[in-house]
Parts: C-alpha cells; sequence; structure tokens
C-alpha cells in the first residue's frame, strides 16, 4: 500500500516505468565516470510467477538496453524518498 492507502498499480507489458542505472564502478579517487540515474523505460514482460520483476527495454541516451525475463529481469525498488533505489531496478515515475 502507498503511505496514501491506495494500492500500487500492477505493472503490465508496454507501461512506462523509470529504472535506476548501475552508473560505473568508482575509481581509485572516489569519482565515477557516469552515476547511477533513473532513465525511462517500457515494460515488456511481467514475470506470471512474481509481478514485481519485470522485462524492460530501457531507453538511454546512447540507446536502448534490453533486459529480459530470460537474463534475470528487473525487481521492483520501493521509492522511500531517503535512500535512493538500487542499480538494476525499476520503479512507478514520481510525479511532478
Amino acid at each position: 500500500m502507498s503511505p496514501s492507502g491506495a494500492s500500487q498499480p500492477r505493472p503490465s507489458v508496454g507501461r512506462a516505468v523509470h529504472y535506476v542505472s548501475h552508473g560505473t564502478p568508482v575509481r581509485e579517487d572516489g569519482s565515477r565516470a557516469y552515476t547511477s540515474v533513473c532513465r525511462a523505460a517500457t515494460v515488456t514482460e511481467v514475470d506470471p510467477q512474481d509481478s514485481d520483476r519485470v522485462g524492460l527495454a530501457v531507453h538511454n541516451p546512447g540507446g536502448t538496453f534490453f533486459h529480459p525475463l530470460a537474463a534475470g529481469g528487473c525487481t521492483h525498488a520501493a521509492v522511500d524518498g531517503e535512500q535512493p533505489p538500487a542499480g538494476g531496478t525499476w520503479h512507478w515515475p514520481e510525479v511532478v
């Protein structure tokens, strides 16, 4: 349940979600070439056993990347405002 008491929607093929990129590894000096950021994504498949695990087409500035269920897919991460979601997860877009 969301804080307002309404249940979250279930993912379905074609829905727009956010994918959290992993970013690049931290260098010895503590910097990173690319940080972990939210990217636009489209649900391409939903695990019939676990609707929180989906296959995604992730839309990056450099191209589209696929994370199919056959390769492990992506799991849902709740966004709580205090901790950023882990890389490799998806969440519903924030309301703006």
